[in-house]
């Protein structure tokens, strides 16, 4: 760490800089591709408008963003690596950094738990959670704990779910045959290996997880590690500053004092509304997933680098497509003054704000 920081509960540098992403407000756009892999998120960035200059800034963190605009509208591509955490990190830093509305989509790879083929495109409608329960016994077995626990599910904004969809088919190069798969669940882990039903040399309990999941689960298609967390973020954001003191459910199990500051829940912070304001102006989150099928775990096989390489240029391509069209109202938008696309020639930015 090199800089002075001013907040424990939200860091940031002195001059606006959130911890991780290591980016401040007029850096990332109002449209977020979020990828896993740099080499991804590079070659994504090539297909980008010339001007204005791309701004690419690496965290220390590990963190990588790249803001500009793709036909003329302002685009970001964040890399977050891989996992949960990773993935709370970027949507609680990125929305501290944005005015308006967030759209979000991923794009990654999975496992497939169906007959799909590797290289086929799978769009989830909703991602269930998988986890490891710490509370089991691992090392000797426990008849009174599961070994693995499954959330709720948690569905893709329906209308950028759609406007993916349509706009992959209409962006497939002649070429590729690929399947598109949109009506699919998919289940994010917490560990590529115990969660996924992999077999290592650690007691996991797994070996029959996976049939478990694709039993309790219908439609269950894919695995991945993000997904879900992205999509929780985002249904459960309201754009609402919410004291600590409006937190009625205990927080922990175990006797629980709740204590009130008496202070207004209703106090406005930048960027944020009044819970009592019409919620049709607050500012929302919206989040869909692309994830391409790596490894099928019926049949074991696996993506070539071939292939890989023409599924990513389609389904980037795909993407950014599906966030330059997806109308954002313009008092939605992150203010154009003083950001990195600020230098947008003037026909380009009236149609950046369409």
């Amino acid at each position: 760490m090199k800089d002075r920081i001013q907040d424990a509960n939200f860091p940031k540098t002195e001059d606006g800089r959130v911890y991780h992403l290591g980016i401040r407000a007029g850096e990332v756009a109002n449209r977020i591709i979020t990828v896993g892999s740099i080499s991804r998120a590079k070659g994504i960035a090539k297909m980008m408008d010339a001007s204005p200059k791309l701004f690419s800034l690496y965290s220390e963190r590990g963190f990588l963003t790249i803001t500009g605009c793709y036909k003329g509208v302002p685009l970001s591509i964040v890399c977050i690596g891989m996992g949960a955490p990773n993935a709370d990190f970027f949507i609680r830093e990125v929305r501290e950094c944005l005015s308006g509305d967030m759209l979000v989509i991923r794009l990654g790879s999975c496992g497939c738990l169906t007959d799909l083929p590797v290289g086929s495109l799978v769009l989830p409608i909703s991602s269930i959670a998988c986890t490891r329960n710490v509370d089991f016994d691992f090392a000797s077995g426990d008849p009174w704990e599961v070994p693995y626990r499954l959330s709720k599910p948690v569905s893709a904004d329906p209308d950028l779910h759609r406007a993916l969809r349509d706009t992959l088919e209409m962006t497939r190069p002649p070429s590729l045959k690929n399947l598109v798969v949109s009506n699919a669940v998919n289940a994010s882990t917490d560990s590529f290996y115990s969660s996924q039903g992999r077999q290592t040399s650690f007691q996991d309990h797994n070996a029959s997880l996976i049939d478990h999941l694709k039993a309790a689960v219908p439609c269950l298609t894919t695995l991945e590690m993000e997904t879900f967390w992205i999509f929780h973020l985002a249904a459960s954001w309201r754009g609402v500053k919410q004291s600590s003191s409006a937190v009625s459910p205990p927080l922990a199990i175990g006797p629980v004092v709740l204590a009130s500051s008496g202070k207004s829940t209703s106090e406005k912070v930048e960027g944020l509304h009044s819970i009592d304001e019409d919620i049709s102006s607050r500012p929302v989150i919206r989040a869909a997933a692309a994830q391409m099928v790596f490894a099928s775990r019926s049949s074991q096989a696996f993506i070539s680098p071939e292939e890989v390489n023409e599924l990513e240029k389609w389904s980037g391509r795909g993407v950014l497509e599906a966030l330059s069209k997806f109308d954002i109202a313009p008092e939605k938008l992150h203010p154009l003054s003083g950001s990195v696309w600020e230098l947008t020639e003037p026909a380009n930015a009236v149609r950046a704000s369409l």
